[in-house]
């Protein structure tokens, strides 16, 4: 049965379309692809991968390839979601990277979270052999994969966008250019850091009332329709409430992702001590032996 939940998707014109990487964001996200009408070729550095999504999407023009190159040569828009910015190297650059096949004018559209500095770098280098990058990663989780509702913050070229927006809605319920390339990393960046300050502020509210000696389920659903409502309350606050720490996320990619923000703020000059302050409390959790656990698992810590 199809991980994929029923969706409305926006009108787009049937393209050829590849999908560079088939993890936990990217196997749905392909997958609404292939639902929509377009065609699509994936790739996976585990073939394995490729093979069981094109068992549950393949259809006439689907198919999978064993390498970046020949996943991308046919492709109007090659997306991409993968670990970090050498993964992101590893899939475009070199004999055997999406940008050595790719066709002149087709986009890739790189949804990875990672630094904006690989963005520049590779749009750059898209723009010598003829291609338009776009950098733009994405927040709404596994969840909002699987539904197709994920929210997509864009940087790069205003006509490439436009050609990218209309397929990239197949996944999405937000796909919005915020500036040059570049700025879709930077604004997921100022989403991590409105997220580890939430989770922080709604870990220490839940242990204090749990101390106090309140029904904490009762006072969420009251706070809940107050000026504390939060996506990380109406989500995440009951199921912190029950110790679990299994929905999505993991400790290990939030460090990884306040880490591009640290390196970034740096350079930037901006002041972030609670950002620094609650990485080094995911720390805490991973040394708790929570790498894997979500972020709400921040509560663990106060225990």
């Amino acid at each position: 049965m199809s991980s994929i939940n029923a969706k409305t998707y926006a009108p787009s014109p049937f393209v050829s379309v590849a999908f560079l990487g088939l993890g936990v964001m990217g196997y749905p996200m392909a997958g609404h692809l292939a639902k929509a009408g377009h065609s699509v070729t994936v790739y996976n550095r585990t073939a394995a991968k490729s093979e069981a999504w094109l068992a549950e999407f393949g259809g006439v023009g689907n198919s999978h390839a064993l390498t970046p190159q020949l996943a991308a040569a046919k492709a109007d828009i090659v997306f991409c979601c993968v670990g970090n910015d050498d993964d992101l190297r590893s899939v475009t650059l070199g004999t055997d990277g999406a940008f050595a096949g790719m066709k002149p004018g087709a986009i890739f559209v790189d949804h990875t979270t990672a630094s904006a500095r690989i963005a520049r770098e590779l749009a750059a280098a898209a723009k010598l052999t003829g291609l338009e990058f776009i950098d733009a990663p994405v927040s709404g989780g596994q969840a909002g994969a699987q539904n197709g509702l994920l929210t997509v913050m864009c940087g790069g070229d205003a006509t490439a966008f436009d050609k990218v927006q209309p397929v990239g809605m197949a996944f999405s319920r937000a796909f919005t250019l915020l500036g040059d390339s570049g700025a879709g990393q930077l604004a997921k960046m100022v989403n991590q850091i409105c997220i580890a300050g939430l989770v922080q502020g709604l870990s220490e509210a839940i242990a204090f009332g749990q101390n106090a000696g309140l029904d904490m389920n009762q006072v969420l659903d009251v706070i809940g329709k107050g000026a504390a409502q939060s996506w990380q309350l109406d989500n995440r606050g009951k199921t912190m409430v029950a110790d679990k720490f299994d929905f999505g996320f993991a400790v290990d990619w939030m460090r990884k992702d306040l880490g591009l923000v640290l390196d970034e703020a740096k350079r930037n000059g901006a002041r972030l001590p609670v950002t620094a302050l609650v990485d080094q409390f995911y720390a805490d959790v991973q040394h708790m032996g929570g790498k894997r656990w979500d972020t709400s698992s921040l509560i663990k810590r106060l225990k």
